[in-house]
């Protein structure tokens, strides 16, 4: 299996620039915001969203040198999303470092979380493809509907499975696809090779997001850089949990506890427990895999170049990952 460094092998040297280019857009006068904004570049993370994009491209095109202002613009849009949940969230940590509202407070945290969107949209701007500002548009307003659908089904314990898929689906896996279809357009692809490279985003967004939400039960602080439990200390029902509200044999003292932000916030490792103890996890890495191999399943309608073995690879280390 890769590793996670293997998947970017294939564009280390174009991700390289993309870090330099994601300093260099945040070019404020301003220090506090060019403080912040670094602050949240400089703290890291996977960068999945510009690696899809020049992923995607290269499927198609040796050079993507001109991708790289679009993946980019990809990891803004991302990063200016953190810092609005961990507003929301009241959240102090992120990736093991505090976070912006932490180190400045809730109103430079909007602003900064603002101003990086807008850079992100001017990277994109640069292109002048109204059809690529349309897919941006488009998927940051559908994200801004999922974030408020979430906060709206807190300690809501009669969500199904459904209304789960449909909320990581607007909260995780609709930026990937976006991420996969962008790549593809830039590189002028048949419309049949971008739909399923989209398609191959969203499936493995999907499994990505599933994975995220069985590692808040089992994966350690330090391997998370934030606190273990805090889906369930916000009551952020997520499948796991799902499943030990229908399935486990103690669903009904677990409903009452998770309906209760007093109880989620003072008794998270007692319903941690239940919820594992349950069959949860099991089922969801089910259906994590289930979502991998759909990704890996639109590969089939892409040319066959080394690139394409790596999106295969991706979507096997994806939901298997620990961190």
């Amino acid at each position: 299996m890769m590793t996670g460094l293997d998947i970017y092998n294939p564009i280390s040297g174009e991700m390289a620039r993309v870090e330099e280019l994601l300093i260099e857009s945040i070019d404020s006068e301003l220090t506090t915001l060019d403080q912040a904004a670094t602050h949240l570049i400089r703290a890291g993370g996977k960068r999945l969203r510009p690696a899809f994009v020049l992923l995607a491209a290269k499927v198609f095109a040796d050079e993507v040198e001109k991708a790289i202002p679009l993946a980019t613009s990809l990891e803004l849009v991302h990063m200016a999303s953190l810092v609005h949940d961990d507003v929301i969230d009241n959240s102090e940590l992120r990736r093991g470092q505090p976070t912006v509202k932490n180190r400045w407070g809730n109103r430079i945290s909007l602003y900064t979380g603002n101003y990086v969107l807008a850079k992100s949209l001017a990277l994109a701007a640069g292109y002048r493809r109204s059809d690529i500002l349309a897919v941006l548009a488009d998927a940051s307003m559908r994200i801004c509907e999922g974030e408020i659908k979430q906060m709206r089904s807190c300690f809501n314990i009669k969500q199904g499975l459904k209304d789960y898929l449909r909320r990581i689906e607007r909260k995780t896996a609709l930026l990937i696809a976006v991420s996969c279809q962008l790549g593809a357009m830039l590189s002028d692809a048949a419309a049949h090779q971008v739909r399923a490279l989209e398609r191959y985003g969203y499936y493995l967004g999907m499994a990505f997001q599933v994975t995220d939400d069985i590692l808040d039960f089992v994966a350690s602080e330090e391997v998370l850089g934030k606190p273990v439990g805090s889906d369930i200390r916000q009551g952020v029902i997520t499948l796991p949990a799902i499943y030990a509200l229908h399935y486990g044999q103690e669903r009904d003292q677990l409903g009452k506890m998770l309906a209760s932000p007093l109880a989620c916030n003072r008794q998270a490792e007692e319903i941690i427990s239940l919820i594992c103890d349950s069959e949860g996890i099991d089922y969801a890495y089910h259906v994590s895999n289930k979502f991998a191999q759909r990704a890996r399943q639109q590969l089939r309608h892409l040319p066959d170049r080394p690139v394409k073995d790596t999106l295969y690879e991706i979507a096997s280390y994806i939901s298997a990952r620990e961190y």
